[in-house]
């Protein structure tokens, strides 16, 4: 059979693509199938025709593969393929019939099918599997598919509701052979336990070979590795890597024996390049490395298959937590695998939601985590100043300090002229201390008053002379800033180094020494950072964030926020913060108007001029060998040569191994310019693109790139000296201007608009809620509110498109009307009984705990049936007329007085009362009841009034 010139081209592709799977690749002519484990034999007979490739394991024929030219769609190629692998043929054994593995190919696109699996319907995948991989798969009694569909039943405990929910939705996904599934669950939810939890099951269960999950940063890595060693199976008892193998992939590559292997996605990228990584770039998060991007439309990493990590490599990519880069800069190292695809978020946008399929499988936001006492919810506590929002100005005729960003020496200018500053300058090119100064004394003076008012009392209750500054986070614009603000906090607060430290990657200290010390030091109360804790790390005594930079990126700014979002248990909490009771909540305290802001999914970055120089290194150091990212890189250096002196230029030339920055810019040019990639490819001037091919010219490419990026790549020293002298080398320090405070308070506008919001639900649904309806109308003696009608209201109100967290409706009147915080006022489902009353009625309503209206309730009721019952009390008689002394006798309920045994019970009602909204007879066989007797206990001691009891308390308690 004649095969057309493209289909040859294709072929040929095809042949090269086996081979590096680890194909031999025979004519049938010159057959030997034993040349080794896998061959594959071009135009093999069948009774249909020949097929274009027929797949030999071990002498056995296992599998098609149909070849087509570049540019054919091969949805309608499959039933061509599989009549190859169901015809007829001589002489050969096979592993199977029909024969089980089937592909279609252009040699740019590539399908499989697995005729085994249930409902078998072709993939995409990157490469061809080794021959030892399909061997190892056709030896199997069953597929990793048909394993997916029969999962035992989840142990629950000790899951929490989210999690189990997330692991069935996603078990049920797997079982349906969806691809790619998304987890949406609220940062402190425990996303890395769910996912432990279904690696663990995967494993045991599915018989998956090896699950890779990839973090956002190096220090997650670490803390997701840690995580694996402390679960517990729930079956077996033992920990997980006592049964399995979990790696931190290195410099070292792929452990063959792990079953969990944890990764960065830059780490991943540098494994399958071949390339070397600098360490220090695991530690930078996807969200600053996502800055180098120029658009959503920028080509994906170029990687190859690499023979040392094939595609069958993973049978499941975990995702956590991951960037907008993920889906299109790395999209093709993750796509790589031939595996399930699943993605961990707390925060999904667009691009998640698009990169997996649209196929969501559980949501838990935040609303519904601080709902469930899961997450805390937050307060925005904002400090506005005069130079924060209006600048200021360097007066003529002074003397300014002048420090080198660099080298940080200082030496004193004449001020020749004034020169106003905004805000946007400052701690850029002006550092105003006194701006800084102002900004935490406000901090500090509020601290106790506004923030946390409760923590004196209760600091001096415990002996304490003074209250714990509670742990806080402060957000810097750059390692200057964070500088700057770490001594004026050690001076404003009267402390030592202990308690402020800065957590950046030019601290010294070892990042996660740093982090474990704050996380668990009472005397580490205050850190201040960049980027490094900005997202995923796991900091659960966080109480305060206080931002003195801006976020652009909505997903970046909740990732920050969700710092303070954990729960912890109030012993591991107290002992970090002594006088700290229970974590409630968190605030939020804003210096810069980052909750004012206007924000973007992603980040603002539309073309290169706005890529800043220092992301345009650093994605160069990543792997970026974009021609717009080259020659970009290139046009900077060359203006930034011309400001540098001579000693600047000899250093450049120490840190380069002798490149000038003229030489590193013009290289990079010539890496961009087609006629010198040309001549390159064709190996002599005056080229043509015309007379190579294009894998000749694309190696070119390649080739030129990597060379012209190697200095920048390769010298993490010499990048931070280009964006050192690129910024202006010296900052002015302003220490003449004096600062004011114009506002410091909580944000009555996002207090308002919760309140807003939750009236609104209250008026959308008041008819159609019982809880509403029972709350308006008020219990009808035979009728009355009960848990679940409750439990139907918190649900919600939390779900679109309200999407609201009563915890913080709650905190949000107390703001505005001047309340002391409450201690967790939502943790008692019942409060939301309080909450929409005095939502309705606010004047008439206080805003308190429902156990306390209960408790005032009950107090009443009880001094109601000791007066009734004294009243009726009569002298006893005996059978011959005689009186005794008086002895108990029923009044409405119960006896008077009231007897030790009934008291005890009445309180027990009470308290149930108080959690639940109402008491009915089968509640009193659920503790604490059924530890007393339960209800035949409560029958015989109420007797006939045990009913009357019960219908008086609902009503006089509830209503």
């Amino acid at each position: 059979m004649s095969v057309s010139q493209p289909e040859l081209q294709a072929r040929q592709h095809i042949d090269g693509q086996l081979s590096a799977a680890g194909w031999v690749v025979q004519d049938i002519k010159s057959i030997n199938l034993a040349a080794q484990c896998g061959v594959a034999v071009r135009e093999f007979p069948t009774a249909t025709g020949p097929a274009d490739y027929m797949l030999f394991a071990d002498g056995k024929a296992i599998g098609i593969v149909e070849a087509k030219k570049e540019g054919v769609t091969l949805s309608a190629v499959h039933m061509q393929a599989a009549e190859y692998g169901t015809a007829a043929t001589r002489h050969i054994q096979r592993w199977a019939d029909p024969l089980p593995f089937i592909y279609e190919t252009t040699g740019l696109e590539t399908l499989f099918t697995d005729e085994r699996e249930p409902d078998a319907r072709a993939r995409k995948v990157f490469a061809f599997h080794r021959p030892e991989e399909l061997l190892a798969r056709v030896r199997q009694p069953d597929t990793l598919r048909d394993r997916l569909k029969t999962f035992p039943t989840l142990i629950t405990a000790p899951l929490r509701d989210c999690q189990i929910d997330a692991i069935s939705k996603l078990e049920t996904s797997l079982a349906d052979n969806r691809p790619r599934s998304l987890i949406q669950m609220a940062t402190g939810s425990g996303k890395t336990y769910t996912a432990a939890t279904t690696c663990y099951r995967l494993i045991k269960h599915a018989g998956a070979k090896r699950i890779l999950f990839l973090v956002d940063r190096g220090n997650l890595g670490r803390q997701t590795v840690n995580e694996f060693q402390q679960f517990t199976t729930p079956d077996d008892g033992r920990k997980f890597t006592e049964l399995y193998n979990v790696q931190m992939l290195g410099p070292a590559g792929i452990d063959p024996v792990a079953k969990v292997t944890v990764s960065t996605i830059q780490r991943l990228y540098s494994q399958l390049a071949g390339k070397e990584m600098e360490e220090d770039l695991d530690e930078h998060s996807g969200y600053e490395l996502a800055a180098t991007q120029a658009d959503d439309n920028k080509e994906p990493k170029a990687i190859s298959y690499n023979p040392q990590i094939p595609i069958e490599e993973f049978d499941f990519v975990i995702v956590d937590e991951c960037h907008r880069s993920i889906y299109n800069l790395w999209k093709q190292v993750i796509e790589y695998f031939d595996a399930f695809l699943i993605g961990l978020t707390a925060t999904p946008s667009k691009h998640n939601l698009g990169f997996f399929n649209q196929n969501l499988v559980t949501e838990y936001p935040h609303v519904q985590a601080v709902a469930d006492g899961v997450n805390v919810g937050y307060d925005i506590y904002r400090i506005k100043t005069q130079i924060t929002e209006g600048g200021s100005t360097l007066e003529s005729g002074f003397d300014y300090k002048k420090r080198d960003r660099l080298t940080r020496t200082e030496r004193w200018k004449l001020q020749d002229e004034a020169e106003d500053y905004t805000g946007k300058d400052l701690d850029r090119s002006v550092i105003a201390p006194d701006q800084i100064r102002t900004v935490i004394r406000t901090f500090r003076n509020k601290l106790f008053t506004d923030l946390f008012p409760s923590r004196p009392a209760r600091a001096k209750a415990l002996g304490y002379p003074e209250p714990w500054v509670p742990k806080t986070l402060i957000f810097a614009k750059d390692d200057n800033h964070a500088e700057e603000i770490v001594h004026l906090v050690r001076e404003e607060f009267g402390k030592g180094n202990d308690f402020c430290q800065k957590i950046t990657y030019r601290a010294g200290a070892k990042p996660e020494d740093l982090i474990k010390a704050f996380r668990t030091a009472p005397e580490f109360r205050i850190a201040v950072t960049v980027d490094m804790i900005a997202t995923g790390t796991d900091i659960k005594p966080l109480e305060c964030l206080i931002f003195m930079r801006d976020v652009r990126s909505q997903l970046y700014f909740e990732q920050m926020k969700g710092r303070g979002t954990r729960t912890i248990d109030p012993t591991d909490f107290q002992s970090v913060t002594p006088d700290g009771g229970n974590k409630t909540h968190f605030v939020l305290v804003d210096a810069v108007g980052v909750t004012e802001s206007d924000k973007t999914d992603s980040r603002p970055l539309e073309r290169k001029p706005t890529v800043a120089f220092d992301k345009l290194l650093l994605g160069i150091a990543m792997g970026d060998r974009d021609p717009d990212t080259l020659a970009s890189a290139a046009n900077r250096l060359a203006r930034l040569d011309c400001n540098l002196t001579e000693s600047d230029r000899q250093t450049v030339r120490e840190l380069s191994g002798g490149l000038s920055v003229k030489q590193i810019a013009a290289s990079l040019l010539r890496a961009t310019d087609p006629d010198v990639i040309a001549d390159h490819a064709a190996g002599h001037t005056d080229a043509s693109a015309d007379e190579v091919t294009p894998e000749a010219l694309q190696l070119a490419t390649d080739t030129l790139a990597d060379e012209a990026a190697k200095p920048i790549a390769a010298n993490p020293a010499l990048r931070e000296f280009l964006e050192q002298k690129r910024r202006d080398t010296e900052v002015t320090i302003d220490h003449t201007s004096s600062d004011t405070v114009l506002f410091a308070g909580y944000d009555t506008e996002k207090a308002e608009g919760l309140i807003d919001s939750w009236k609104q639900f209250i008026e959308d649904t008041k008819d159609e809620l019982t809880a509403l309806q029972f709350i308006y109308n008020l219990p009808h003696k035979d009728r009355h509110l009960n848990y679940s009608h409750i439990k139907q209201l918190a649900a919600a109100v939390t779900k679109p498109p309200y999407n609201i967290a009563p915890e913080e409706v709650w905190r949000a009147y107390e703001n505005l009307e001047g309340r002391k915080p409450s201690e967790a006022p939502l943790r008692t489902l019942t409060n939301l009984i309080t909450l929409v009353r005095h939502s309705i009625q606010p004047e008439s309503i206080p805003l308190v705990p429902y156990a306390e209206i209960v408790d005032q309730r009950f107090a009443a009721w009880l001094d109601e049936q000791n007066s009734s019952a004294s009243q009726d009390t009569e002298p006893a008689r005996n059978a011959d007329g005689s009186i005794t002394a008086a002895e108990p006798r029923p009044s409405a309920f119960g006896t008077n007085p009231f007897s030790s045994t009934h008291l005890e019970w009445l309180h027990m009602i009470k308290d149930h009362i108080a959690s639940s909204a109402a008491i009915e007879p089968d509640d009193f066989e659920d503790v604490p009841f059924n530890q007393k007797g339960g209800l035949a206990k409560a029958r015989k001691l109420f007797g006939k009034d045990f009913k009357s009891v019960l219908e008086d308390l609902n009503t006089a308690l509830v209503g």
